[in-house]
């Protein structure tokens, strides 16, 4: 709770005004209410007949206080969407901009339907708790202690009969806010299960590989099951306490009557406290008043366990520790002078096989057993301006080589180093200007060519984009598309051959220009006339 308390720190000028608004509002609520005590005994109900100077300042009065509320209401709404809706911003920038700074390893360990459940769903799950939720229990806070303050003024006796069974129905609901509070953690693991089947199965990747085994049938099954068990629970989420609530809203239905009762019977024995005719409707007003806020209290605070069990979904990834980050005394090299020397010094790294969010010890994906070496103890030297190939079969660590100096992992011992310096004491800003990676796996995003390209070099010129093209061997290809460089080329570039989207990667790590250029596979003949092209003083 203090966490979240803590998202509203930025905006607190703007809630200082919503609790001014709440209070002036809640405020003018009780004052009806007690206004229609004297209507009923000092302006209507008196000897001599009613008093109409009384009445018509007193309906006056009854009738501003409503206006003046609504505007406050206007106001009061305004500011807490406002300050809800930036919280919520702040929350998915700061949820984005973590995972942007977590490792490689966590997203291999991690399927991108469930992030992206993380940062949709549950995220949005959160968004009315905060955008209304706060201010709601606020006002009814207000409301109900103002009630009861002029609840006990009217009559202590009526009031305490009133509430006799609040306290029951308050343990009740906390222990039905438990039981939806892991009903809605379930609940969302199983949306995110089904985020996961979703982003795995309609991808460009997922579809061809489905249709190419005729596994579609499979597929839609999978899919089917999956959102089977996501609607009976969401059912069951919405119906828990529903029962309840059913009791607790009869109960409050019928006290007015028992109140009337109870009245009635002190009036009768006449040994009780006078309680005048103005006072029993002045005294249901209020219960009205009193208990609708309360019933609004239970929910919410139902509402609000599962909200917990979202915000506790949100902040496991907000506590995870990026594992690469700069040290405290990294460096940052002088592009210009970076001659480009590459040099391991007995490395030996594994990958790691559990996942990030999986307990110490568990076997998530894995029995416990130490992983296999994917290097083991590896020292080598690339000499500036050397055009070095790692050659060897599959699992060999080729791969992995070339994502430890850019430091996409750490190794587990040993030393990677460029011109001496061990990249974990190079910034990692600095060493990504310095290295340039066209990966095994060309990516490219669902946008025009030239976006593509542009995304090593944003204010690059055009002429920039087609000597790079043209380097790749991919200008002349480019202009026969419709568009030429402003082509779309489709999800996960699709649109293009397999040749043709590595040399746009290729063209775009040219662009780039960085001192030092490691292909990933490059097996392709675009891919080695692209390689002997880029030969100059510096390390490949």
């Amino acid at each position: 709770m203090k966490r979240i308390i803590r998202l509203f720190r930025p905006y607190r000028g703007s809630t200082a005004l919503i609790l001014v608004s709440i209070l002036v509002t809640s405020g003018l609520g009780i004052v009806n209410p007690l206004l229609i005590q004297v209507v009923f005994d000092d302006a209507l109900f008196v000897q001599g007949g009613p008093n109409l100077g009384l009445l018509y300042a007193l309906v006056a009065v009854m009738v501003a206080i409503p206006i003046v509320s609504g505007v406050l209401g206007v106001g009061q709404t305004y500011l807490t969407n406002f300050v809800g809706n930036r919280v919520m911003q702040d929350l998915r920038d700061r949820l984005y901009a973590h995972l942007q700074a977590m490792p490689l390893a966590f997203f291999t360990g991690t399927r991108t339907g469930e992030i992206q459940s993380r940062l949709a769903n549950d995220v949005g799950g959160v968004q009315t708790v905060v955008t209304s939720t706060a201010s709601s229990i606020l006002s009814n806070v207000v409301t109900v202690a103002s009630s009861l303050v002029a609840m006990v003024i009217l009559s202590w006796q009526l009031t305490a009969v009133s509430l006799v069974l609040v306290p029951f129905f308050v343990y009740l609901t906390w222990r039905v806010g438990r039981v939806r509070r892991a009903v809605t953690a379930e609940t969302q693991e199983s949306m995110a299960e089904m985020s996961a089947i979703t982003q795995e199965t309609l991808s460009v990747s997922g579809m061809l590989l489905s249709k190419v085994f005729e596994r579609r049938a499979d597929e839609i099954e999978r899919y089917r099951r999956a959102n089977e068990r996501l609607a009976g629970l969401q059912v069951r989420q919405q119906m828990t306490g529903q029962g309840f609530f059913a009791l607790v809203q009869a109960f409050f239905g019928i006290t007015p009557a028992i109140i009337y009762l109870v009245a009635g019977l002190a009036l009768a024995g006449g040994g009780g406290p006078q309680i005048s005719a103005g006072t029993i409707v002045a005294f249901t007003t209020l219960q009205t008043r009193l208990f609708f806020p309360i019933m609004q209290l239970l929910r919410v605070s139902v509402e609000i366990q599962s909200s917990l069990a979202l915000f506790e979904r949100v902040f496991e990834y907000l506590d995870l520790e990026p594992e690469i980050v700069d040290a405290p005394d990294a460096v940052a090299l002088d592009r210009g002078t970076v001659r480009g020397e590459i040099s391991l010094r007995a490395v030996s790294f594994s990958y790691p096989e559990r996942s990030p969010l999986a307990p110490a010890g568990s076997a998530d994906g894995s029995d416990g057993r130490p992983s296999r070496r994917a290097l083991d103890r590896v020292s080598l030297t690339i000499e500036p301006g050397q055009l070095a190939a790692l050659v060897g079969p599959s699992g060999a660590g080729k791969t992995t080589v070339s994502y430890l100096i850019p430091r996409l992992y750490d190794a587990s011992e040993g030393t990677v180093a460029i011109d001496g310096v061990d990249v974990r004491k190079i910034r990692l800003r600095s060493l990504a200007e310095i290295v340039g990676v066209v990966t095994q796996e060309t990516y490219l995003f669902h946008a025009s060519v030239r976006d593509n390209l542009l995304y090593a070099k944003r204010d690059a010129s055009q002429a920039e984009l087609e000597a790079a093209a043209r380097a790749a061997l991919i200008h002349d290809r480019i202009m026969e598309l419709d568009d030429g460089y402003d082509t779309l080329v489709g999800e996960r570039g699709y649109r293009l051959s397999g040749g043709e989207k590595q040399r746009v990667a290729i063209a775009r790590v040219i662009l780039k220009d960085p001192r030092v250029l490691i292909l990933d596979e490059a097996t392709r003949p675009s891919t080695r006339r692209a390689s002997a092209w880029c030969r100059r003083p510096s390390s490949h």
